[in-house]
């Protein structure tokens, strides 16, 4: 597994943790950090921290996006790997967009359900399509 899928998942983690707390990631995040329990891959921190400077508008994106599903109906897994997917999409200029997609879908397939790969795919797949529309 590469650097960067280990930074992801350890990204996916924290994500995770942090929304089962009620907490917001970026915060979550310095408070492992400053315990001692935090990622120690910079670019897990770039995610983490993304994730949670536009989580906002990567919401309004996947319940754009995710025809028939709201996000709290979403599994967990799914939601917070979505949310990754879509900030390294739009938001990670040296990250290709099919690589952003395998590596989400290869999340799932690890920690979701049987259905979740496809509909990762066909969500991330779409916002990718629409790509150069959302960064207006």
């Amino acid at each position: 597994m590469s650097a960067r899928s280990k930074a992801r998942k350890r990204a996916l983690d924290v994500l995770y943790a942090a929304e089962a707390r009620g907490r917001a990631p970026g915060e979550f995040l310095t408070e492992q950090v400053d315990a001692g329990e935090g990622p120690t891959n910079e670019y897990t921190a770039t995610l983490v921290r993304g994730v949670d400077e536009r989580l906002p508008r990567i919401d309004e994106l996947l319940s754009t996006y995710a025809e028939g599903w709201t996000l709290t109906r979403m599994p967990a897994v799914d939601r917070n790997v979505l949310r990754l997917g879509v900030f390294e999409v739009l938001w990670v200029d040296d990250v290709p967009d099919a690589v952003a997609v395998s590596e989400a879908v290869n999340l799932v397939r690890d920690l979701s359900t049987d259905e979740s790969p496809s509909f990762v795919n066909g969500v991330l797949g779409n916002i990718v399509r629409d790509k150069e529309r959302l960064l207006d």
